[in-house]
């Protein structure tokens, strides 16, 4: 399934063997053009992979590696591509979380709910084209990925950038990174935090949960902040 204009990766989807119909269908009534391999079990899917695929629909039951294993490998190679999984145990969407998957289908697979659950997946991956910005830090200047950002936070006269890998300093004010970064789909938390939504898991005693981490949303934000939040997650529908 390309979609190279977003993704930058010319990658293509992966297709579970019971959603071969189901796929064929969708094809021809959603006028997409789909670039499929087909896979039979997990380790012939971790042996090759290279970070090639938008989106990977994976069986949990496999007769040598388990889709839940052959998830976690894959993403120790790739953080971006979409995993759905199909399965008729819906105790494994609780372990789907730890690998990051955007959502799992029942079998039997039927066709609406497979479409709107691919739908979702195709939204997410036209919503991640990459942007990049330009920090001035100690010894230079350095060129960020917006999609890296989990936060950033206010610190007197700078700007911390908290990302996966790496934290970066440097000088402004969080009104200009609000910004610079509104229209990315970055919120204010409080006085201090300006979140990228697309890291949110979920609000828990007042807190956005990001990566693990709690961060305050103050009284005065917390309505605009579900707001924002909601209207996010409904476009990823």
């Amino acid at each position: 399934m390309r979609y190279d204009q977003n993704s930058g990766r010319g990658r293509r989807g992966i297709l579970c063997k019971s959603t071969d119909r189901v796929f064929e269908r969708i094809s021809e009534t959603e006028k997409e053009e789909l670039d499929i391999t087909v896979y039979r079990d997990g380790d012939a899917v971790t042996a090759e992979y290279k970070s090639q695929f938008d989106i990977i629909l994976m069986d949990i039951q496999m007769k040598f590696v388990d889709g839940m294993t052959a998830a976690e490998e894959i993403r120790k190679m790739d953080s971006e591509v979409v995993i759905i999984f199909i399965t008729n145990m819906t105790q494994y969407a609780i372990r789907g979380y730890e690998v990051d998957a955007l959502d799992y289908v029942l079998k039997p697979v039927s066709y609406f709910a497979f479409s709107q659950k691919l739908k979702r997946a195709v939204s997410r991956i036209k919503k991640r084209s990459s942007k990049y910005i330009t920090l001035a830090v100690k010894g230079g200047v350095i060129r960020v990925d917006l999609d890296d950002i989990y936060y950033v936070e206010s610190a007197g006269h700078n700007l911390l950038y908290h990302m996966g890998n790496a934290t970066h300093l440097t000088s402004g004010t969080m009104k200009s990174a609000e910004e610079q970064l509104a229209e990315y789909g970055f919120s204010r938390g409080n006085t201090c935090y300006l979140i990228n939504l697309a890291h949110v898991d979920g609000i828990q005693d007042k807190c956005a949960v990001v990566k693990g981490e709690r961060l305050q949303i103050s009284r005065p934000r917390m309505n605009a902040f579900m707001r924002e939040l909601t209207r996010y997650w409904g476009e990823l529908k």
